[in-house]
This record gives structure tokens, sequence and C-alpha cells, in this order.
């Protein structure tokens, strides 16, 4: 492709994360996470959730052991993001500090080890 052709529209990319238990991952994410719940196939091996301009995120049924997916975040305000997690029990493994690459940043891990860096400059 020559430097001065356009390229066609993309979408966003929607993550796919493994878990043990689809339902039990969207109810996570519902309840300490702020997500809605936005469907779950028919037998339970696939589902999503989505939250503000955030989502999908796809949930995939996999067998322990897997790799954790990483993710991360940009959040506009940071300490309202920070104290609305904490305070809805969101599993916060790294507390909001600035990080000596310049971002402040904390980390929130789900019941499956996937983890979010929430973060702003």
């Amino acid at each position: 492709m020559r430097a001065k052709e356009k390229m066609t529209s993309i979408g966003r990319p929607v993550p796919e994360l493994p878990v043990a238990d689809v339902e039990r991952a969207q109810q996570h994410y519902r309840d300490a996470l702020g997500f809605e719940i936005g469907w779950l196939y028919p037998g339970k091996e696939i589902g999503a959730v989505s939250r503000d301009n955030v989502g999908p995120i796809f949930f995939r049924k996999r067998k322990p052991p897997f790799e954790p997916a990483v993710h991360w975040v940009f959040a506009e305000d940071i300490d309202a993001s920070y104290q609305e997690l904490m305070s809805s029990g969101a599993n916060i493994v790294d507390p909001l500090e600035r990080k000596p690459w310049g971002l402040r940043q904390f980390t929130v891990k789900d019941l499956d080890g996937n983890l979010f860096y929430f973060h702003h400059d």
C-alpha cells in the first residue's frame, strides 16, 4: 500500500478475556466494576459486558490454568475512578500512585487474574 492511499476505517478492537465461568465473571464485573451484562450465549461458553465507552468486553470459558489478559484503561478522573472501584469492592492489587514512568495509576485484578491498569497522565 502506498503512503498516500487512504486506509479503510476500522472499529475498536473487542477484548476477549479468558475466564473459568462466564456467568460468574459477568456478575463480578456488574457488581464490583459497574458494568452491565450484555448477553450470555446458550451453553454459557461466551458472553459480554459493557460500561460507558468501554466495551463490549467478551468473556470466553477456558479451562484453567490459562494466561490472564492485561489491559490499559485511561481514566479521565483517576481519583474518582479509584474511589468508585474501592467502594464497590473491586480487587485493587496496586493502590493509586504516581509511577516512576510518570503515570498516576492503580491496578485491578478480576476473579480470573485478568489485570486492568487504570491510568492518567
